[in-house]
């Protein structure tokens, strides 16, 4: 059994079918990894009182093959990269602030989209991550590296709805409250417009799960120069989707702009996104200057432009905030992720 990919229904299921047990020895086991952290569950009173049947569960039981390889900190950003069974490696990032510390996860290895400002779309596709590579972040944040993590965004590489099924089930096993207990509306799942899998999201009506979109562009050339994925889904694809979309009643869409100087930061640029957002459900605009590699053709423009595109935005009655990435100095910010593991 893979315990890293159940939810503690799922797991009480496994154990009626295999052991003929239940909810009571399952909530167990889940309490000591998820709840307490401990290594190993047979030390459970539950279990201790049933020696033959944590022998069996030793041996059958899965823990992720993953471990953390490497660990940078800058201004108490923490990202630590992290090899997967096959070698592998994945990047993640601890992010203290605001009473809440967030941890911001990978779904993939690489990224498919293609995005031409993001470095882990520039590294290219490996792989989908399973859920339990997926959790496991989590568990070594909380537990191996000593981090309350309390919020959750899927913003780390990878495209979470190419790799929907997966994710879904990371958030179910997340949210658990017999585990994890991260409610739903402290995880943030961020599209590049996957408008196939926002049309999946929205049928499962999970609207306390708070939802970001990476727009950059409010014109469908523009957009498609930067993001192939608007090759397939134009942005009238996209509105219509998350026109549809289900929030909570104070819910709204995130709206997530990289400012790339002398690309999509002009005047225009901020009309056309004003024009875009009037008939679209309530948003939130969440700008954010360009973090730049060394390998990158853009550049980030000055802090008095952000300042006059923001107020542009907000002219046109768009809720919006400029968000300073953190981590720069070692590649952990929005759209720096993979950077070292490409070089």
């Amino acid at each position: 059994m893979r315990l890293f990919s159940l939810t503690c229904s799922d797991l009480a299921r496994e154990m009626n079918r295999h052991y003929g047990k239940g909810l009571h020895h399952a909530a167990a086991i889940y309490r000591e990894i998820f709840k307490k952290g401990n290594d190993s569950f047979t030390e459970a009173p539950e279990l201790l009182r049933s020696p033959a049947l944590a022998a069996r569960l030793a041996e059958d039981v899965r823990f992720p093959s993953c471990r953390i390889v490497s660990l940078q900190q800058d201004a108490g950003v923490v990202k630590f990269a992290s090899t997967l069974h096959d070698g592998l490696t994945i990047e993640s990032v601890i992010i203290p602030g605001n009473g809440r510390t967030t941890l911001c996860l990978s779904c993939q290895v690489g990224c498919r989209m293609g995005c031409t400002f993001c470095t882990t779309g520039r590294i290219g596709f490996a792989r989908n991550l399973e859920t339990e590579e997926i959790v496991w972040q989590v568990h070594a944040a909380r537990f191996a590296l000593g981090y309350r993590i309390d919020n959750i965004v899927f913003m780390g590489m990878g495209e979470p709805l190419d790799n929907f099924d997966q994710v879904l089930q990371a958030v179910r096993v997340l949210s658990d409250q017999r585990g994890f207990d991260v409610a739903l509306s402290h995880m943030t799942l961020s599209t590049a417009g996957h408008v196939e899998g926002l049309h999946k999201l929205a049928a499962l009506r999970l609207s306390k799960l708070r939802l970001a979109v990476s727009l950059n562009a409010a014109d469908n050339r523009l957009r498609s120069s930067l993001m192939p994925i608007n090759r397939t889904f134009p942005l009238e694809r996209l509105a219509e989707s998350l026109r549809g979309f289900p929030l909570a009643r104070d819910g709204v869409v995130l709206i997530e702009y990289v400012l790339l100087a002398g690309i999509n930061d002009s005047r225009q640029n901020a009309l056309q996104l004003i024009r875009y957002l009037v008939d679209l459900p309530p948003v939130r605009v969440n700008l954010i200057p360009y973090n730049a590699d060394a390998r990158s053709r853009y550049r980030s423009p000055s802090p008095e432009h952000v300042r006059e595109f923001a107020s542009w935005l907000t002219d046109g009655k768009v809720f919006t905030r400029v968000r300073h990435s953190h981590g720069r100095k070692i590649m952990a910010g929005c759209g720096q992720l993979g950077a070292t593991l490409a070089s």
